[in-house]
């Protein structure tokens, strides 16, 4: 009976999860449509908008660490996805009403943020009590399927949705998915465990940064934690410069540009989907150690792809394999994570693994833009495919054990 209610619950979390990607894939990048077709906004004000969802909204994340660990998680969750329905309807509410302003999109952004950030340190300690031991490797390589799926359906079909009901329409598709998500989070019935009490005597500063000192006191997690900087401002310092070399250095399409995007995130479900069994049959640390150099080992095929159908094949490649073993590590780490975190620090463990994340890398798209500026776009990523080849020596080479 117990099996069976995990079971039911877990797969209630999961269309949770589920509606709320999709309504994310379908409103991807509505904000800075929005402020440039609505307001008209500047691209120092488009930068800015994503900078500000960034770091204010990690800003203003950090203290709830704490109080996050100290409660009940469920309640929160359902609480950050409301939060997220009522900040996102009130975009094409106030533009519907003429009202709406540079400011109020800045807002949404950084309460956007911070309900996300808030939601998955919640979830991610939700998910560990709810899930047995066991199965975490399969219900994390389940969700991870599912982000890839979702947007690689959603993100094409929410520029098609823009393109034709226009940006501010698109929103409240992506506003209702996180109202679906919290009904559905709702109807979970198993009960959620006491959560861990607080001690006798803290201090503001010793809570908030517990997160951080439980990462630096486990091995395995110091590991995955520096290489998981890296990797992760690697690929966003990428993302544009691919832009920038793939349609204007290289002068491929726009249409070709697209099919990489589309290639990689095929990719993202067969490696999610590949990681249960590969984990049953050679067990988590060597996934983990596979996927980690697998997904750093490519970037480098991209900057020496020439103007022809043979690059495009490069660089297609490329991207393949990178989000084919991404797909594959990230629920296999998810999973490490969980087993390797004790119930009293899951919600400011990943917290702090967020917050850390979502801080530093504007400093990696910053440093490898002005590099690009002072050579070029082929030169960058040259120096990123380096810097990415180096993030395999922080992975845990040595066996760590998970508890």
């Amino acid at each position: 009976m117990i099996d069976l209610r995990w079971r039911r619950d877990f797969r209630r979390r999961w269309a949770a999860f589920a509606a709320s990607e999709a309504g994310s894939a379908l409103g991807y990048s509505a904000l800075p449509i929005v402020a440039i077709l609505v307001l008209d906004a500047s691209d120092l004000q488009v930068s800015t908008l994503t900078v500000l969802a960034g770091v204010v909204g990690a800003v203003v994340a950090l203290p709830l660490g704490p109080w996050i660990e100290h409660h009940r998680k469920l309640p929160v969750m359902v609480a950050a996805d409301l939060l997220r329905f009522v900040a996102i309807a009130s975009v094409p509410a106030a533009a519907l009403l003429g009202i709406l302003t540079y400011g109020q999109l800045c807002l949404v952004a950084v309460v956007q943020m911070a309900a996300r950030l808030a939601f998955n340190s919640a979830g991610a300690a939700q998910l560990r009590t709810l899930v047995p031991a066991e199965h975490r490797a399969a219900a994390n390589g389940r969700l991870e399927t599912t982000l890839w799926t979702a947007h690689s359906i959603g993100n094409p079909a929410g520029g098609a949705l823009v393109s034709g009901i226009g940006a501010t329409a698109a929103m409240v598709l992506d506003a209702v998915s996180f109202l679906v998500s919290a009904l559905l989070l709702g109807r979970l019935r198993g009960t959620e465990p006491q959560p861990p009490p607080r001690a006798g005597k803290h201090h503001w500063a010793h809570d908030v940064t517990a997160g951080w000192r439980y990462i630096a006191g486990h091995r395995g997690l110091a590991a995955l934690f520096g290489n998981s900087i890296i990797f992760g401002g690697c690929i966003m310092a990428v993302s544009p410069l691919l832009a920038v070399l793939v349609l204007r250095d290289l002068g491929f399409a726009a249409w070709q540009f697209g099919l990489i995007s589309g290639v990689s995130a095929v990719a993202g479900i067969l490696g999610s989907m590949l990681c249960k069994p590969l984990t049953s049959r050679f067990g988590g640390h060597a996934v983990l150690l596979l996927a980690g150099v697998g997904r750093n080992l490519w970037l480098w095929l991209i900057p020496f792809a020439p103007a022809s159908t043979g690059g495009l094949v490069m660089i297609v490649t490329s991207d393949f394999l990178l989000i084919f073993f991404a797909g594959m590590f990230n629920p296999t780490f998810a999973t490490y994570r969980m087993n390797a975190t004790d119930d009293a620090h899951m919600s400011r463990v990943t917290l702090a693994w967020s917050i850390t994340t979502k801080a530093l890398q504007p400093v990696f798209i910053a440093a490898a833009g002005a590099l690009a500026a002072a050579t070029s776009a082929k030169t960058s990523l040259t120096v990123l495919a380096v810097v990415l080849l180096a993030g395999t020596a922080p992975l845990p080479w040595r066996r760590v054990p998970a508890g």
